[in-house]
């Protein structure tokens, strides 16, 4: 059955364009989602097929049609799992040294600018000249975490100006300004929006406790 699933199109009721809901075919052999076609005909005197217009003296009796519900519900199952498949490429990011089947990758180095799986993370996890280098969280593109003036990773950030700065920038250009590591900066963030998120809460249940008492 998979093989017979196309395109969305093959599926959407001409009436409300959406995939088809509780599918019902017409004696005429037109098919609209149930809901659909008996709103069409509950609003008209004469019934009429939407598509080629016959009309029928007598209101007919309308049945699901099994085969195609079966093809609609097999075909939502492949949009979900195509789903799960494009998350899943998004958020695991390949060990850079893996060859093929390549494994996920549990750490991102900023220093070598590589992905490392479990087993070829140990080097930076045992080696003490690796061991200074800064591991990050599994990250896809990491040029972008990187210094395109110094090629250096981007490990500080200038409060003065609101930029990403690598140690080169911060001792060339930004010497005279205030700069903390890109974790202090992000902790002081994460901090404030909890503490405001607490306060609107507090503020928004502050009244409904007060018509309780």
């Amino acid at each position: 059955m998979a093989a017979a699933v196309r395109s969305e199109e093959q599926f959407l009721c001409s009436i409300c364009l959406e995939v088809f809901s509780e599918p019902v075919s017409t004696p005429c052999g037109h098919n609209f989602c149930k809901g659909c076609i008996t709103e069409s005909w509950d609003s008209t005197e004469v019934c009429l097929c939407p598509l080629c217009k016959r009309s029928y003296d007598t209101r007919p009796e309308l049945h699901i049609n099994t085969f195609i519900k079966e093809i609609v519900s097999e075909f939502r199952r492949q949009q979900k799992d195509q789903s799960m498949d494009d998350l899943t490429h998004v958020t695991e990011v390949p060990c850079d040294y893996c060859t093929d089947p390549k494994l996920k990758a549990q750490k991102s180095c900023l220093v070598c600018v590589s992905s490392y799986c479990e087993s070829h993370l140990q080097p930076h996890l045992t080696v003490p000249r690796l061991k200074s280098h800064q591991l990050i969280e599994p990250e896809d593109n990491l040029e972008d975490r990187m210094c395109a003036q110094h090629q250096k990773p981007l490990e500080l950030f200038c409060r003065s100006e609101g930029s990403y700065l690598c140690t080169m920038c911060a001792l060339l250009e930004h010497k005279s300004h205030e700069f903390v590591s890109l974790k202090e900066e992000c902790d002081g963030k994460r901090s404030f929006l909890q503490q405001t998120q607490a306060e609107k809460t507090s503020a928004i249940l502050r009244p409904l406790c007060q018509c309780w008492r």
